[in-house]
């Protein structure tokens, strides 16, 4: 019998993947692209910087596997999804470090402060509150920033938020809490 490769687990796909067979990464990235690209997207200034993220981030995963994966998988399943979303968020975090050491002016911003239409006035509104949102965000604490975007940008539950970043589900949800107390508190 023939197992389709969507009805395996990570860790069978992880093993089958070291074992030679290339198409269970693929299989992988399309279970997990929409998840990394969502927790991503909090640290890049556009969509098409979070797909690029996205993409960093699996090749990453790709070529650390044959490395990094039998020794994350001797002691049971491989962690898979905890790891990559581990080398999401680090590509993530430095790519944003980087993008503060150079300021870019987008050329659509300044095409839409040429326009002088009303839908150009509610762009701007709407990119500067986005502007603001983000700023916010950048300014909490790394630990905060972090698990907000698991829990938020990647729809996880508190426990596999606390797997990925090596903390216990309480302390998880002490992170959230605190990161949306200091959010409500820098927005208003």
């Amino acid at each position: 019998m023939v197992t389709h490769p969507s009805d395996r687990s990570d860790d069978t796909l992880c093993r089958a993947f070291l074992a030679g067979e290339p198409q269970a990464f693929g299989e992988l990235v399309r279970r997990h692209q929409e998840l990394v690209f969502r927790v991503v997207r909090r640290y890049a200034a556009s969509p098409d910087e979070s797909r690029d993220l996205t993409q960093r981030a699996f090749l990453r995963a790709f070529e650390a596997a044959r490395r990094s994966l039998p020794r994350l998988g001797r002691a049971g399943p491989v962690p898979f999804r905890a790891w990559l979303l581990r080398i999401a968020l680090n590509l993530a975090k430095n790519h944003l470090r980087a993008r503060r050491r150079w300021t870019l002016a987008p050329a659509a911003a300044l095409d839409a402060i040429a326009s002088s239409a009303p839908d150009a006035t509610e762009a701007l509104a709407r990119a500067e509150e986005q502007a603001q949102v983000r700023s916010a965000v950048l300014t909490l604490p790394r630990r905060q920033r972090e698990v907000l975007s698991l829990r938020v940008d990647g729809a996880l539950p508190f426990a596999e938020v606390g797997e990925a970043l090596g903390i216990t589900e309480g302390n998880a949800k002490v992170h959230f809490c605190l990161a949306v107390k200091r959010l409500k508190e820098e927005l208003r």
